[in-house]
């Protein structure tokens, strides 16, 4: 029977999971950039940074998150020095970067047009924003367990599956309020128009806690037995 070993064994000084860790800092780099632009947004204040700048901020963050991406695929180990298997792997870096492109689809639709969000909207989208946060925030502690079991640094797959139980939890929260959000926004007495983009700016959010759980699911499997 084939035994994987570390990832690139004693053939390499860095291994391909930690530049996972170095990909996800972009995510929780963008979190606090949305959040920002979010408030600029439905508050119209003054005292933030521009809309606009802080979406550029954003883009430049995901080209950036893209170089270490493909650094990362274009330096990994023959398959039979991979840990864990190598699809799984890729399949992982897909899920944590289409976090990313969720974000920036995000502000994308933010930024279509100018509008004027309604004051009963702004404080339960924001909030919406939290729990979106909260999610992706949680797939850090996950990450990293997972990266220490993978190589023997730590042993205790249960506290690791918490983790991934967290991340499930929070993902079906924020579901739970999509839902009751779109309905309220769906229901208002609103310009279709903006009716629509409000609409795909929360289903963009959405999509961001879809993708963390995409890859907490990813990473258990990575670990199971």
């Amino acid at each position: 029977m084939m035994k994987r070993l570390p990832f690139f064994g004693l053939l390499s000084p860095r291994s391909p999971m930690k530049g996972l860790i170095e990909h996800y800092m972009k995510i929780d780099e963008c979190l606090n950039i949305i959040k920002d632009a979010l408030e600029c947004y439905v508050k119209g204040s003054e005292v933030c940074r521009e809309f606009d700048e802080l979406s550029n901020e954003i883009d430049d963050i995901e080209a950036h998150a893209d170089k270490i991406k493909r650094n990362i695929r274009n330096h990994l180990p023959k398959r039979l020095f991979m840990a864990v298997d190598k699809t799984l792997f890729l399949n992982y870096t897909r899920g944590q970067d289409n976090i990313l492109d969720a974000a920036q689809e995000a502000l994308h639709w933010l930024g279509m047009r100018r509008m004027e969000v309604p004051a009963e909207f702004q404080k339960p989208i924001i909030d919406f924003m939290d729990q979106v946060s909260t999610t992706a925030k949680l797939l850090q502690p996950a990450l990293e367990n997972t990266v220490k079991i993978v190589h023997g640094e730590a042993l205790d797959r249960e506290v690791c599956k918490e983790k991934f139980r967290k991340i499930r939890d929070q993902r079906d929260r924020v579901s739970r309020e999509k839902k009751v959000l779109i309905s309220k926004i769906y229901n208002a007495e609103l310009d279709f128009k903006d009716i629509y983009q409000l609409i795909l700016f929360i289903e963009c959010l959405s999509e961001m806690a879809k993708n963390c759980e995409t890859c907490s699911d990813t990473l258990r499997a990575m670990i199971a037995r």
